[in-house]
């Protein structure tokens, strides 16, 4: 109703700010978690990771509801199981965007896409109105979606450039072993040609040093191969992957906007709202889990530890956003939470070596600077 939307904090007070903030360094460790597990079966991930949850947090749910006893109607148990469907669709998305793209390209476009849509339609359908620096923020954030977008040819060809000449210098670091290695073994009338070939392989090791041609001379037949091959399967994976994330983040806007109406106008408990999408993502998808019982073992065993830091961190950040959506704005508290982006740009370039950091850096701090213009309008 208009009259309740107006009494929603339109700004983020400090209890929000914590709480967005606690989420953003949670969901984004998850996502990590998520990404190096990518390989694997994305429903069988999704699946263990929320059967896991679904048992983990139930003690939690159960004292809660003991301690405070919501009173749920018809439509509040609709909203409840509408979650899990919304949910499991966002993480199979998401779990096949990272498996075909890197966790700084996915993870930033998926959540920037529900951020933006979130907040348009907690301005159109809710009747949310950020000031002009709202529609700054706005517009910030589209042009990080846009900057993130961008096909990375250049900086695909300076990295490539980057690895040609690494490879170089190892390889004339190797000759001057080598070439070291025959000084040692040969005697007195061996030691001139020795000593030459020492020359030789240091002179090599400055020209890759420098950058020059040189070095990169002997294999360039071979990295040329490797390069065309790598250009011909690069993009296509790139492409999918941000179509990927982009519907990954219309699942974001649409589980965020209906979870908003749950805790905030049905009055359900953000605990007992987050906790519903975990057993019915877990009942979606266990026909698929249990089609294919070897390889959802085989996900067990090899990616345990990221199926419990997934299932322990991503309720706990999605429980947190949903407390502050009970009290505060969806156009600021949605936005808001995207901190995470710059946090998962840095992850995947820290612990994952994913490149192009300064181009993907900046479309985040993009997206971070419409999320403070948007908390503030």
């Amino acid at each position: 109703m208009p009259v309740r939307a107006r009494t929603w904090s339109r700004s983020l007070n400090a209890t929000a700010l914590a709480l967005i903030f606690v989420a953003a360094v949670a969901h984004a460790s998850w996502n990590l978690f998520s990404k190096q597990a990518s390989a694997a079966g994305a429903a069988c991930f999704v699946w263990l990771m929320s059967s896991v949850a679904t048992v983990a947090y139930l003690p939690v749910v159960i004292v809660s509801v003991i301690a405070s006893p919501p009173r749920l109607t018809a439509v509040a148990w609709v909203f409840m199981a509408g979650t899990g469907l919304l949910q499991a669709g966002y993480f199979l998305f998401l779990q096949t965007g990272y498996k075909l793209g890197d966790l700084s390209l996915v993870y930033p476009i998926g959540r920037g896409t529900g951020a933006l849509l979130a907040a348009l339609a907690g301005i159109i359908l809710l009747g949310e109105h950020p000031g002009p620096a709202g529609v700054a923020g706005i517009l910030f954030i589209v042009a990080g979606l846009i900057i993130l977008g961008i096909p990375a040819a250049a900086s695909r060809a300076g990295a490539d450039s980057t690895r040609r000449a690494e490879t170089a210098t190892r390889r004339a670091e190797t000759a001057t072993r080598r070439a070291e290695t025959a000084t040692r073994r040969a005697g007195a009338g061996s030691t001139r040609r020795a000593e030459t070939a020492t020359r030789r392989a240091e002179a090599a090791t400055r020209r890759a040093g420098a950058g020059t041609p040189g070095a990169e001379a002997a294999t360039r037949r071979a990295r040329a191969a490797a390069s065309r091959a790598e250009a011909a399967t690069t993009k296509p994976a790139t492409t999918k992957a941000v179509a990927f994330a982009l519907v990954t983040g219309a699942f974001i806007a649409a589980y965020t906007l209906w979870d908003k109406y749950a805790v905030s106008t049905l009055k359900v408990p953000p605990l007992v709202q987050g906790y519903a999408s975990l057993p019915g993502m877990a009942l979606v998808l266990t026909p698929f889990a249990l089609r294919d019982r070897a390889r959802t073992a085989r996900v067990w065993v090899t990616y345990r530890h990221q199926v419990l830091g997934a299932a322990v961190l991503a309720p706990l950040a999605y429980i947190l956003v949903l407390t502050a959506l009970s009290f505060t704005a969806v156009s600021a508290v949605a936005p808001a939470r995207e901190v995470s982006v710059l946090i998962g740009v840095l992850l995947g370039r820290r612990l994952l070596g994913e490149g192009s950091l300064a181009r993907r850096l900046g479309a985040a701090a993009a997206i971070a600077a419409g999320i403070i213009c948007i908390a503030v309008g």
